[in-house]
């Protein structure tokens, strides 16, 4: 039985639902917090300061029986930020883990697989093939949690997560509330998307079945287009939305600006070469049969439902109108 969870980046989006999930049915949850973070820690955890170093860690996971690994960097202005933050950051979580007995959840990217489209969509024992420095970054963490002897562990790959109190996605539910939604990059292009309660039950899941290990992709069986969004979007504002095309060539010069411009000011862009190499693919997909078949996971909340449920947490929170 599992009494003790530690979770790294657990003042984030997933992690604070993870630890609200864990909390509630009894478990202790060590809330690995960055030193002088200015992020509150989820309720009724037990805040632990520590980087992202084994030696400080070991200290950090001590009596726990299983780590939850959710903290990263998804933007940054290098590649040598992710491989610093994802790919050695999470070799001090797995060394730490494997030093105190702990088992790992290691929640990765489906951007470490690389785009696939809905007619031959990734299954886990597919090449990878990332295109963009985050997904490299999280392949590389992948590969050093699968090669550490002695480590029990688990990675996990999830697609687009999305929810209540979620930032990423929050742009576009932004534009939708103006009545426009840009469509950017192939046409036909289509996503694994999973709601925020279905990625918690795969977390947990995980952290329950000590038995299960290897590589499980996470995600909504559904993939979803950008009319699809557009579509529940609309529905949940009762409002049309209308897609306005953005041509590729606009995009690629803007992308180049965005760069030159984020090395000048030092901050993340939210376009740039990486990410346009993302949406010039013609989608990231992926089968769900093992998250089925190892965790015993099918995720119930379809686009509208979440969207719908979004929507209205942003609407109450006074983020859009």
């Amino acid at each position: 039985m599992i009494r003790s969870v530690a979770i790294t980046g657990a003042t984030g989006f997933i992690g604070r639902h993870v630890a609200a999930d864990l909390v509630a049915r009894g478990v202790t949850v060590k809330a690995i917090v960055r030193p002088q973070s200015p992020h509150t820690a989820p309720p009724d955890t037990v805040v632990v300061a520590a980087s992202l170093q084994s030696d400080l860690l070991r200290t950090a996971f001590a009596g726990v029986d299983a780590v939850v690994h959710l903290a990263g960097v998804v933007a940054a202005v290098d590649a040598r930020t992710y491989a610093a933050v994802n790919t050695e950051g999470t070799r001090a979580v797995a060394l730490a883990a494997r030093d105190v007995g702990a088992r790992l959840i290691h929640v990765s990217s489906l951007a470490a697989a690389g785009p696939a489209p809905t007619s031959a969509p990734h299954r886990e024992t597919d090449p990878p093939h990332p295109v963009t420095p985050y997904g490299v970054s999280k392949l590389e963490s992948e590969r050093i949690v699968s090669a550490l002897d002695d480590l029990r562990s688990i990675v996990l790959r999830p697609g687009v997560v999305y929810g209540p109190t979620d930032r990423a996605v929050f742009p576009l539910f932004q534009a939708a509330a103006r009545g426009v939604l840009p469509l950017v990059g192939h046409p036909d292009a289509a996503y694994t998307f999973i709601y925020i309660d279905d990625i918690v039950q795969a977390i947990t899941a995980a952290v329950d079945r000590s038995d299960a290990s290897g590589t499980i992709f996470v995600g909504h069986p559904q993939p979803v287009t950008a009319h699809a969004l557009a579509d529940a979007i609309s529905a949940a504002n009762g409002r049309h939305v209308r897609l306005i095309r953005v041509p590729m060539a606009a995009t690629y010069v803007a992308a180049i600006a965005c760069d030159v411009a984020s090395r000048i000011l030092r901050r993340p862009m939210p376009l740039n070469m990486s990410r346009y190499a993302e949406l010039e693919a013609e989608g990231f997909v992926c089968r769900v049969d093992r998250l089925r078949d190892e965790l015993g996971v099918v995720a119930q909340t379809g686009l509208r439902e979440g969207i719908a449920k979004t929507t209205a947490w942003y609407r109450d929170a006074g983020w859009i109108r």
